[in-house]
């Protein structure tokens, strides 16, 4: 399986998204600049936090139009895997691929702390290796996490299992409480807390490095290969 780390001018969650690769799954990774043309070498497409284009007119506004992002949504229609984390998240609900929208924190700052999730939808490819319910911890650091769409949007997440993980603790504002949502199809995933910013207990938790085991194993189990060693 190949991955691809999008790279904006102002991402700074590139890295930290490659190593987890590298680190917990030992599988090639590549990055790949935003003026790139062609994903077709790639299984799985990680958009990294970070601050695009410095976040001028909103965040993942400028970087909604770069090339690679063409690319991501031709990714996203041939069910190939894409997960967008923090300002990655931003990015893919300003080029729809994602509903709803972020907004100001509701207290107006910005915040960086451990955060405990609710896994509420295990059935993505990203969220296999968990248990429906359970509680994790994986950090977050974002001034615009505030997850916000209306009624109808919202019922329909609902109805459709879009909602992949609840704040238990919100943090920033969120309607329901939802920290990252899914595609009707469920192969694209945004999340505003950094998972792979949780695969060592080093770093605090290792609660983020199933969802990079999720993807492998996903992956595998649709394309007949060995399980993950």
């Amino acid at each position: 399986m190949k991955f691809a780390v999008l790279v904006f001018p102002g991402s700074n969650c590139d890295i930290d998204c490659y190593k987890a690769v590298e680190e917990s799954l030992g599988e090639p990774v590549d990055y790949v600049w935003h003026t790139a043309t062609d994903l077709s070498a790639y299984d799985c497409i990680l958009v990294p936090g970070g601050f695009s284009y410095g976040d001028y007119l909103r965040c993942g506004a400028i970087s909604r139009f770069a090339p690679v992002m063409a690319e991501v949504a031709k990714a996203a229609e041939q069910g190939k895997f894409v997960l967008g984390i923090c300002n990655g998240f931003q990015i893919l609900t300003e080029a729809g691929l994602l509903p709803g929208a972020l907004r100001r924190n509701e207290s107006m700052k910005f915040r960086c702390h451990d955060t405990v999730l609710k896994v509420v939808n295990n059935g993505t490819p990203f969220t296999v290796d968990y248990a429906e319910g359970e509680e994790i911890v994986v950090p977050i650091a974002h001034g615009e996490g505030n997850y916000y769409c209306d009624e109808e949007t919202l019922e329909q997440l609902k109805a459709n299992d879009q909602i992949v993980f609840t704040y238990s603790d919100n943090p920033n504002g969120s309607v329901a409480d939802i920290a990252g949502v899914s595609n009707i199809a469920g192969n694209v995933v945004g999340m505003m807390p950094h998972p792979e910013r949780a695969v060592n207990s080093l770093l605090g938790s290792e609660d983020g490095k199933r969802m990079f085991t999720s993807i492998l194993k996903t992956w595998r189990d649709r394309h007949g290969a060995a399980s993950i060693r």
